[in-house]
């Protein structure tokens, strides 16, 4: 029996695909195989030697410490794309509140309340102050085109926008469902200088953060619309707010309001709901199910951030599942201690992915119940775990 620890609410039609004559899913146990998560930080955790995943119901990752879990030998998983549509729409929302100020104007109308009769003089005579430009013909700059940026650039292009996005990272998949109507661009300054609206869709990494600050707002074009729906670090807020001040930038759009943010003119902040429906939240729930339970009944690695994908089916007696680094000769070491053991390689499956690498192998032959032992033994090797036929 496997223990599936919940750190935060996973919907049930995620939940119900564990067997349940197989799994125990708890909300308390300090030694889970498995752990899923939504936003619960799990930084002060300590990692039970028990822990074999940890899967984040959704795409971020910054509420997990990857790199403890590597040196661990756990596998963290997301579930990229479960939850891209949601995002996508409420960005195209966005778009809209940051150039016809209906925020601003809803706000207003609110203030006439008790004026009986006039309410209609007023709300013609008033309205002026709330205009705004349409989108169509506008260029949006779409930085990071993963599931949501690809999305979006290719919702606001079938809006009458004109779509230029960035990505230097920019998958074959990612490639494949760009609309061919969407502009390359061969920088991100080229973006900055360019466009009307600025959508970011990065990751928050060293490189990436505060990448929209003071020295970066200077070359875009004044009056520039900004829309945050990735990370809170990878806008400076003090550098945004002064800018708007300024007049430099005319709207900043974030899921991800802070203190310096609340209350500033020119900025609409909205309160982290970008993942907030229950089609993404049962879409991430049943993803991060399946990538558990694939992983911890048959070794298989899909979606990983720390690991690399990893798929091979079980012929023979058993499959072998080890976690090393990724150094010159272990895969060597690894096949010599096995085949030491008289058990034999019907077939081999290694991947590495920075400095972490997984070899699967599947084996016939009498499987010791020392195996594991044996091979934890082997320098740099971090786990080691057989799964019988």
């Amino acid at each position: 029996m496997y223990t599936i620890k919940t750190l935060n609410k996973i919907a049930n039609v995620g939940l119900d695909l564990f067997d349940r004559d197989k799994f125990n899913v708890v909300d308390d146990s300090d030694n889970p195989e498995a752990i899923l998560v939504r936003s619960a930080s799990m930084h002060d955790m300590d990692i039970p030697e028990s822990l074999l995943a940890i899967a984040r119901a959704g795409a971020g990752t910054n509420n997990i410490p990857i790199d403890k879990c590597s040196e661990n030998g756990v596998v963290v998983f997301n579930t990229p794309g479960a939850n891209a549509n949601a995002v996508k729409e409420l960005v195209i929302a966005a778009l809209l509140l940051s150039s016809r100020k209906i925020v601003d104007g809803i706000e207003w109308a609110k203030t006439l309340e008790g004026k009986g009769d006039e309410v209609v003089k007023l709300v013609e005579k008033g309205k002026s102050q709330f205009v705004g430009p349409e989108i169509m013909g506008k260029k949006l700059g779409v930085v990071g085109l993963g599931a949501i940026g690809v999305m979006v650039a290719n919702t606001a292009k079938s809006l009458g926008m004109e779509v230029h996005g960035y990505d230097p990272y920019l998958s074959v998949k990612s490639a494949w469902g760009l609309s061919r109507s969407v502009k390359y661009a061969a920088s991100i300054d080229e973006i900055f200088a360019s466009c009307d609206y600025i959508s970011i869709h990065a990751p928050l990494t060293k490189e990436t953060n505060a990448m929209i600050c003071k020295e970066t707002i200077a070359t875009m074009k004044d009056g520039a619309r900004i829309l945050n729906f990735s990370r809170a670090g990878l806008v400076s807020d003090v550098d945004i707010v002064d800018a708007l001040e300024s007049g430099k930038l005319s709207c900043y759009v974030t899921d991800f309001p802070e203190a310096e943010l609340i209350g500033k003119k020119g900025v609409i902040a909205i309160p982290h709901l970008g993942a907030s429906t229950p089609e993404s939240e049962e879409n991430c729930a049943v993803m991060a199910v399946q990538q558990v339970k694939d992983y911890i009944e048959n070794g298989n690695i899909k979606n990983s951030v720390n690991l690399p994908d990893a798929h091979m089916d079980i012929s023979g007696d058993a499959k072998i599942c080890i976690i090393h680094k990724n150094v010159v000769a272990r895969v060597s070491s690894i096949t010599s201690t096995i085949s030491d053991m008289n058990i034999n390689i019907e077939n081999m499956l290694n991947k590495s992915k920075k400095d972490y690498a997984y070899t699967m192998l599947d084996v016939t032959g009498d499987i010791c119940d020392s195996i594991e032992e044996k091979l934890m033994a082997i320098e740099d090797v971090i786990f080691a775990r057989v799964i019988k036929k």
